[in-house]
């Protein structure tokens, strides 16, 4: 596998958070699981592997800021560059034993992504994109999105509210406008997975409402070094401040875009 020291260093972290994500995968009745809210879980498992993720990449880059969904943001003294974490993304998968989750990268520089990975366990594919140098999938597959052009043969996966929150409406609006011209949709439950397939040509697109930069930040990498768009739902968005999200390919976009912005 080719990439930057920094590239290399995500991946290492990432498999090895992995490991112990995995024993806890196999025991998960076993686990201790407190609350946030409706449908919005965070485990033991969730926070150990942010912690060793956070020691390995600030162990080795103690100068960059960090970004992570459990510890949240600290800057550094470098403000250049910034760590952007998901330690597992999918977590309500996880804890009902479905074997659809990941572990989140990105590597942030002067405001934009440089780098990410986008590791799932359970198949044991490694996601993983730098800035010019291509979308990859494991050592050696070298990642495009769809070429397919028409509506009607293309799948879109989406994330559907859970619990009480605002955007159901408009969820519900988009749904009506897109499943009668499309192929299917899907509802997988793990954004970063979601963007990893629009990458890998497994869906033709991809869009949602109330995500975190962390959710997001690796993923849209891959989608854009996979040849693919990604902008917010509303034109002139930018998904990493808003967690409005919209991703396909370049063949795809003008058409979509005009069915969920109209």
């Amino acid at each position: 596998m080719q990439g930057s020291a920094n590239l290399n260093l995500m991946i290492k972290a990432a498999r090895r958070a992995a490991r112990s994500l995995v024993k806890d995968f196999r025991e998960v009745e076993n686990l201790q699981v407190s609350s946030k809210g409706p449908g919005d879980f965070v485990s033991r498992a969730d926070r150990e592997a942010e912690r060793m993720i956070k020691e390995d990449l600030l162990g080795a880059r103690p100068t960059y800021g960090w970004l992570g969904e459990e510890t949240g943001g600290t800057p550094g003294q470098d403000p250049t560059r910034r760590w952007i974490v998901d330690p597992l993304d999918g977590t309500t998968n996880f804890l009902h034993g479905l074997p659809h989750w990941a572990i989140s990268i990105a590597l942030e520089h002067k405001g934009e992504i440089v780098a990410g990975v986008v590791y799932d366990p359970a198949k044991d594919e490694m996601f993983w994109a730098e800035k010019g140098a291509g979308a990859w999938l494991n050592d050696n597959r070298r990642l495009r999105v769809s070429g397919r052009r028409y509506l009607h043969e293309a799948i879109f996966a989406t994330g559907v509210p859970f619990g009480a929150k605002q955007t159901l409406p408009a969820m519900l609006k988009d749904l009506a406008q897109l499943m009668p011209a499309t192929a299917g949709m899907r509802r997988w439950g793990a954004a970063a997975l979601d963007l990893s397939y629009v990458a890998a040509g497994r869906y033709e697109g991809f869009w949602e409402r109330e995500l975190k930069a962390w959710d997001i930040a690796a993923g849209l990498l891959l989608v854009k070094e996979a040849g693919g768009m990604v902008e917010g739902l509303r034109e002139g968005q930018d998904p990493l401040e808003t967690g409005s999200i919209l991703a396909t390919n370049t063949l795809l976009f003008g058409q979509v875009s005009k069915l969920l912005r109209g």
